[in-house]
């Protein structure tokens, strides 16, 4: 079981591979930083176009 344990203290593998998962769990931080960001605008551009057309075409009443 010593061994075992040494081994694992010593070897490089595990540490790169959760140097890989951090990169990977940033990445993904990022990308949902930069959807919900994206999403706004775009909700804010739908919301000016809907506005510029209800103005220039008076709703019939």
């Amino acid at each position: 079981m010593n061994k075992l344990v040494k081994f694992f203290a010593q070897s490089e593998e595990g540490v790169t591979a959760l140097e890989y998962g951090l990169i990977a769990g940033l990445i993904a931080v990022v990308i949902a930083a930069s959807a919900t960001n994206l999403g706004t605008q775009l909700s804010s551009v739908f919301t000016y176009i809907t506005n510029q057309l209800s103005t220039a075409v008076p709703a019939k009443t």
